[in-house]
């Protein structure tokens, strides 16, 4: 088992919005952040993420082979440009999440990269969670906690994650672990960029709306926003999670407004989303600090801040990397889980008890621990 002192640690993230690869180095010893290193992305491209869309949703077949493969090719031709990493933490690419049905489906075998880049790796972080009754997401949230004591803060406050799918984290600092009672509490908060990129790429053959352009030219349609939030999703106590298409049924109650009208609905939707999870949050945050593609839509900034009491900024306010947060996260979980640490717990995923979930694969493949 990997001892207590600080590593460096190489972490990657292949998101719900299908953009590409991020990976970010960290010194970590799974507890508290020692320090930031390098970053990096590798883009998808159109043919590259018409494969992965090609394999949303599905458990089997050769479009599942196509995407694993992708996902690892991508990943090693990446990582493989880093120098210095002890341990990978490596992600990989989600196509189905079901935690209540037939479980959590991410493509991408971490003993394929532990050979091709002659490091150890952890990969699989959610199975172990929903074999114990857990959502298996999000699991940022215990990165979200280290995060807030590498910003000294004192009070309770939230991490927003805008990507495809949206998660908030509320995280109260005066704990002293991620996994103790009460220290956090974290759920998908509904569809955030997924249907707005979706929308674009139909109509637009954009892959997003870029600084919020064509929703700020659009006026909400009030009746498809209540019909929206009529689901009976918003009304479950938390932890609970979604599949990246869960709500794909959004693009048909904006089917027949103008591209402006349907991007400015959708961007409503997505905030409207976060406004209801923030009442299940235990007590009002002192500031909300946002991470992932959606910080960059001022619109949808603007929808979740006018609604709230707290300051709603983006990470980078903090001195942290929105666009690397979540590669961070894996990093930091990589070495949680080769220190038989806590990776998800009651109040993060559901699950019935704390569990350290990932599996670990060295370069040599004798052994998996």
């Amino acid at each position: 088992m990997l001892q207590a002192e600080p590593i460096w640690a190489l972490g990657a993230m292949s998101g719900t919005s299908l953009d590409g690869v991020d990976a970010a180095m960290i010194l970590t010893d799974g507890e508290r952040i020692h320090g930031f290193g390098d970053t990096g992305f590798r883009p998808y491209s159109d043919r590259e993420q018409q494969i992965l869309r090609a394999a949303l949703g599905k458990w089997h077949g050769d479009d599942i082979s196509a995407a694993a493969a992708l996902v690892e090719a991508a990943h090693i031709e990446l990582l493989a440009g880093f120098e210095g990493a002890a341990l990978v933490g490596f992600h990989g690419q989600t196509l189905a999440h079901e935690p209540r049905g037939r479980g959590t489906h991410q493509v991408g075998d971490g003993a394929v990269l532990a050979a091709a880049l002659d490091l150890p790796v952890v990969w699989d972080f959610r199975s172990a969670d929903v074999a114990l009754g857990g959502e298996g997401a999000p699991l940022a949230p215990f990165y979200h906690f280290a995060c807030a004591r590498w910003i000294g803060a004192k009070a309770p406050l939230g991490f927003l994650n805008l990507g495809g799918v949206g998660n908030l984290t509320w995280i109260d600092p005066e704990k002293a672990r991620p996994e103790d009672d009460g220290a956090l509490l974290a759920f998908d908060t509904g569809p955030a960029n997924a249907p707005i990129n979706d929308l674009m790429m139909a109509r637009c053959g954009q892959p997003f709306d870029a600084g919020g352009t064509l929703a700020r030219r659009g006026v909400v349609a009030q009746g498809a926003l209540e019909l929206f939030l009529d689901e009976p999703y918003f009304r479950r106590i938390p932890p609970k999670s979604l599949d990246r298409d869960a709500f794909a049924d959004m693009i048909g109650l904006v089917h027949e407004l103008s591209d402006a009208d349907a991007a400015a609905t959708l961007t409503a939707m997505s905030a409207a989303g976060v406004l209801q999870a923030m009442e299940h949050c235990p007590q009002s945050p002192e500031r909300l600090l946002v991470s992932g593609g959606g910080r960059h839509n001022p619109v949808l900034m603007q929808m979740i801040a006018a609604a709230l009491d707290c300051p709603v900024e983006p990470v980078e306010a903090v001195g942290l990397d929105g666009d690397m947060l979540e590669a961070q996260a894996f990093a930091h979980l990589a070495v949680r889980v080769a220190r038989g640490l806590p990776t998800s717990a009651p109040g993060t995923t559901g699950v019935r008890a704390g569990v350290s979930g990932g599996t670990l694969s060295r370069p040599d493949r004798r052994g998996v621990a």
